[in-house]
């Protein structure tokens, strides 16, 4: 049996703002439910709407891992992680529903 797809995401509200990392089977799902408030807790107490990195893996299994390895780092690398990938802090949103 194939594991699902999964992701690691960091969302946030402003660049080198609020940061929220989370992991998810489906991407887009998830950050539309962030977007419009639909989970409680911290991302709709911070207003954390920007999706502004993510990584995709093969395995769900190994998102997870990934989610927990990322969630121990310190502020300045998941920094240097989105300034990388994303230097103008652009909500990424609409890119992954194309």
């Amino acid at each position: 049996m194939q594991s699902k797809q999964g992701y690691v995401y960091i969302l946030s509200n402003r660049p080198n703002g609020t940061l929220y990392i989370g992991v998810t089977s489906d991407l887009v799902k998830r950050v539309h439910e962030h977007k419009n408030h639909l989970v409680e807790g911290f991302t709709s107490k911070y207003d954390l709407n920007d999706l502004v990195y993510y990584e995709i893996f093969d395995d769900i299994v190994n998102a997870i891992l990934r989610e927990k390895q990322m969630k121990k780092w310190n502020r300045a690398w998941k920094l240097k992680l989105i300034n990388k990938f994303n230097p103008a802090w652009r909500d990424l949103y609409d890119d992954i529903c194309k």
